[in-house]
């Protein structure tokens, strides 16, 4: 038995109320649950008894068992003080209040119907390998999955809509600002993305507009900002660039490189930060107008178009300044466009929109033209429910759901783990 399961059990009263009484035999109407709380404190707020013809208004602590109360040192803090009723699994101990009165309690071990017990011990039962719902994942609804997965992207999207905001908040609302910053970060995917995102803070956006008609000049900034030209290397292109970061950085007052430089280590030659950083350069060097065409995008043709740039002609034999290599072309691919697309387009037009309280949804329609990210997460997902997922949208809420829900057992918060505990899957 855990505890989430009697937060569920109280929260939507799924236990049987007929002739409910306290432990010690008063009468108990429920009017209100209360509001669930998800931080420190009583677990529900607010809530609405009759106890013994007597009106109540205050919180509910839930627990296993009564003791519960005092192993976890409720009676010595003043948080609890307005607990009105104290709902648990199974009584061993009366708890009472500073005032030596007893606090009612609500005992819900016969209540529960046994079906429903049953079901929340089989989904948390130790017998799984990866989460807690496999054996029964492959006989949900598709309905039912394809509509939380549907929330799921929403609460995705919500989440990163945080970082927008408030890098919106340090850039006095300038969304073509935000949008170089976000776009900074995913180049440097997971690896360098902090680095990237500290690269694009700590140069004002101003000097990357007035050196738009240059991308020779923004690969000396953003490279020697990242502290990629601190070597000395023989090399006329690496020497090219160090002077024209210097006359640049004194000219614009851009201040010192970043401490925490981007790493090579363990990287594919085409994800060096040499090379993604020159690649953001040739997008910016296209144009500074790249919030305002990819805000009002509907389809990733019209967003492919703003990413089809090409790397100058140095960088087109060299990863980076101490080797090269015979030309090849050094465009983005559509794989990496399409993770630029989840993970800054599509977020940006979504906290466009909801910060204008515009309620057009076309997002949905842009990440369903995307193919599914390949991973092992989605790829598990995909044995247990082989066919249904097939696209960005899908794989975005799966990976919601495995991080935020599966591997914190937060199963009584899912809909899927829900319709389980109740038998209707």
């Amino acid at each position: 038995m855990r505890e989430e399961f009697l937060h569920y059990i109280w929260q939507f009263q799924k236990f049987d109320k007929k002739q409910l009484q306290t432990v010690n035999g008063e009468p108990l109407e429920i009017y209100h649950t209360g509001t669930h709380n998800a931080e420190s404190g009583p677990d529900f707020f607010a809530a609405k008894l009759k106890i013994d013809k007597q009106l109540w208004a205050g919180n509910v602590e839930i627990h296993l068992k009564s003791s519960d109360w005092y192993s976890h040192s409720h009676h010595t803090d003043t948080n609890y003080d307005n607990v009105i009723l104290h709902v648990v699994y199974e009584h061993d101990i009366d708890i009472f209040r500073k005032d030596e009165s007893v606090i009612p309690t609500l005992a819900l071990k016969e209540k529960i119907p046994p079906q429903i017990q049953q079901n929340c011990l089989q989904l948390f039962e130790k017998d799984h390998d990866w989460i807690n719902c496999e054996k029964f994942f492959p006989d949900f609804n598709d309905f039912d999955v394809e509509n939380w997965l549907t929330r799921l992207y929403v609460e995705r999207l919500e989440e990163k809509t945080q970082l927008i905001f408030d890098l919106l908040k340090e850039s006095n609302n300038d969304w073509e600002t935000v949008m170089f910053k976000l776009l900074a970060k995913n180049f440097g995917l997971n690896r360098n993305g902090n680095a990237f995102l500290n690269l694009a803070i700590s140069i004002d956006f101003e000097v990357i507009r007035k050196l738009s008609q240059s991308q020779f000049q923004l690969e000396a900034v953003l490279l020697g900002h990242a502290g990629l030209l601190q070597e000395d290397f023989q090399d006329s292109y690496f020497k090219a660039l160090k002077k024209e970061y210097n006359y640049l950085q004194n000219k614009f007052k851009i201040g010192e490189p970043i401490q925490t430089s981007p790493v090579f280590f363990r990287l594919r030659p085409d994800n060096f930060p040499s090379i993604r950083l020159v690649q953001l350069a040739a997008v910016f060097a296209k144009s500074t107008s790249v919030f305002n065409t990819l805000s009002k995008a509907k389809i990733k043709a019209n967003i492919y178009k703003v990413f089809d740039v090409e790397v100058t002609e140095y960088w087109k034999t060299h990863y980076n300044f101490n080797s090269s290599h015979d030309p090849r072309q050094k465009k983005l691919t559509k794989s990496f466009i399409d993770l630029l697309i989840i993970n800054t387009v599509i977020p940006v037009q979504y906290a466009f929109a909801k910060k204008n309280m515009n309620k057009e949804e076309h997002y949905l329609d842009l990440i369903a033209e995307l193919d599914p990210e390949k991973n092992v997460v989605i790829r598990h997902f995909q044995e247990l429910k082989p066919k249904l997922f097939k696209n960005a949208m899908h794989s975005q809420a799966l990976l919601q759901l495995k991080h935020r829900y599966c591997d914190n057992n937060k199963c009584l918060k899912c809909a899927l783990g829900v319709k389980l505990v109740r038998g209707k899957y």
